[in-house]
């Protein structure tokens, strides 16, 4: 695996001199993507001003269709995988051979939205260096970053030596099933790559930009509990029992007494009991019925939880169960189902090697270097699936502000020395030796 547990690399990149010159290839990247700043914009808000909602299957493809051409004029084979079986649209799968035996290179980005075509937020509108509109940011800026890197790296000369492959999922905000199939092409192309690269937007904290090497889970769970229906009198006798809201209370109290740990958090967003309780088929719902002076025969809650590593994950799960397990209130009994679904990227050694590559790009940049980012402040992200078997950053797209809401905001500006990082970046990893 790419850097993984390479301290002594790790030592060797951190230690490189903050005064060394950009070559003359890098030199002219630099001065491309400059150039190239209003044709990103423009590309840009043809992007943004096709809605591509992640149920929107037609839209999302059309985002694709544009997307498709940039790609081919870099000389990338592009393929649109279609996904309809999974109730998504499918996923753009572009590859580029480069000088055998060097790194490969996955770009990671996505063509959906939050924002489905009854939203009012439809259209971009330009203020300057700013720009709002749905997905500006997440993820249209990212992949707007990405072909502005890539198409500095063709004028200099350096991407015919690249080995890279770009997946650009149409699912990303909401993940189609099953997704095992959903995924497949992802986690095939992390199985191939050395590193990975993540085109979301960059975290900025306090006016720092910041290098991600870590996101968290995301998994689901849902309880239910149930217990013996009869007249509220007989609640806590020995006949009747407790019902199986106070069940579905006690446990519940409990994970929030035993499960927090460093890195964990934990929800409860949706909770319902009483005579029936019935959850929709999207998991958002949930029909009760029921009456003050019966005691209830059922209960259910779902919710999340979040995790740095997949030990983590398995432990938690471990104590919630063990939880869920122990003696019920009496008259009661209780089960509880998860769903994995986004695996967590832990900060490895790898990861930060490749920081520390950046941080080298971002001195011969004279850009101040990028600490790490709490992982606590980045949720989950398609780059969790191939954090297994490859090294990988996040964070490579534009900066922001109100993402996943009708303020959606993209720094402009940022366009610019996140497309010379990414272009400086790649262009030094295509150099090295590849793993595999």
């Amino acid at each position: 695996m790419f850097l993984r547990s390479t301290v002594a690399l790790l030592a060797l990149v951190t230690a490189l001199p903050a005064t060394a010159a950009l070559s003359p290839a890098e030199k002219k990247m630099a001065a491309q993507v400059d150039a190239d700043y209003e044709k990103s914009i423009a590309l840009l808000e043809r992007l943004v001003n096709q809605n591509s909602g992640s149920l929107n299957m037609d839209g999302v493809e059309k985002v694709g269709q544009m997307m498709r051409p940039e790609l081919e004029a870099l000389g990338f084979t592009v393929i649109w995988k279609p996904l309809r079986e999974t109730k998504r649209a499918g996923h753009i799968i572009a590859t580029r051979k480069g000088r055998p035996g060097t790194t490969k290179m996955l770009l990671i980005g996505h063509l959906d939205t939050v924002f489905e075509p009854d939203s009012p937020f439809q259209t971009f509108e330009r203020m300057g260096d700013k720009a709002k509109g749905p997905g500006v940011a997440d993820d249209k800026g990212g992949m707007v970053v990405m072909l502005s890197a890539l198409r500095a790296m063709q004028t200099a000369g350096t991407l015919k030596n690249a080995n890279i492959e770009i997946v650009l999922t149409g699912d990303e905000e909401d993940t189609g099933e099953p997704i095992s199939v959903a995924r497949a092409d992802l986690i095939a192309a992390g199985k191939r790559a050395d590193v990975a690269l993540d085109f979301e937007g960059l975290s900025v904290v306090d006016g720092v930009d910041m290098g991600s090497i870590a996101r968290r889970s995301s998994n689901s769970w849902t309880l239910t509990t149930t217990g013996k229906s009869g007249h509220s009198s007989g609640i806590f006798s020995a006949s009747a029992g407790d019902g199986a809201i106070y069940e579905l209370a006690r446990i519940i109290a409990a994970f929030r007494a035993e499960l927090p740990e460093p890195n964990l958090t934990f929800n409860v967003g949706l909770i319902g009991g009483g005579q029936s309780a019935d959850v929709d088929a999207g998991g958002v719902r949930i029909a009760v019925t029921g009456k003050t002076n019966i005691i209830p025969p059922v209960a259910i809650a779902r919710g999340d939880f979040r995790t740095l590593s997949q030990e983590q994950t398995d432990r938690v799960i471990a104590k919630m169960t063990a939880i869920v397990a122990r003696e019920h209130r009496p008259g009661t009994d209780a089960t509880i189902l998860f769903d994995q679904g986004y695996p967590p990227m832990a900060p490895t050694e790898g990861n930060r090697a490749l920081l520390a590559r950046l941080n080298a790009v971002n001195a011969d940049l004279a850009l101040p270097p990028m600490p790490a980012l709490d992982p606590l402040k980045r949720g989950a992200g398609d780059i969790s699936f191939v954090a297994a078997d490859t090294d990988g950053l996040v964070g490579l797209g534009v900066s922001s502000e109100g993402d996943h809401t009708p303020g959606e905001t993209a720094d402009l500006d940022s366009i610019r020395r996140q497309a010379k990082r990414a272009a400086i970046l790649m262009t030094r990893l295509s150099t090295l030796p590849g793993r595999k």
